[in-house]
């Protein structure tokens, strides 16, 4: 089982498609989309249910250059 969360990620200018590029190299996403608005893109993954869910945005994400921000929503069963 996996926990599936939604991050929203704000690049520096010009930057987004070479964060893109990065997360696609590192084939840990579910999808990865282009965002308009606050932030630059919105990627869907899902972190082994082992996994600590901090530990592992931050060692697999958030060490990708120009990266400013990010806002994680966690998903739980619904029903």
């Amino acid at each position: 089982m996996s926990t599936c969360v939604f991050i929203q990620i704000r690049c520096k200018p010009g930057t987004t498609y070479k964060v893109a590029e990065e997360i696609a190299l590192r084939e840990i996403h579910s999808e990865l989309y282009s965002t308009s608005g606050e932030y630059d893109l919105l990627l869907k993954l899902y972190i082994p249910e082992t996994d600590d869910v901090g530990h592992f945005i931050n060692e697999n994400l958030l060490v990708i250059p120009n990266i400013e921000r990010s806002l994680t929503t966690m998903t739980f069963k619904a029903f």
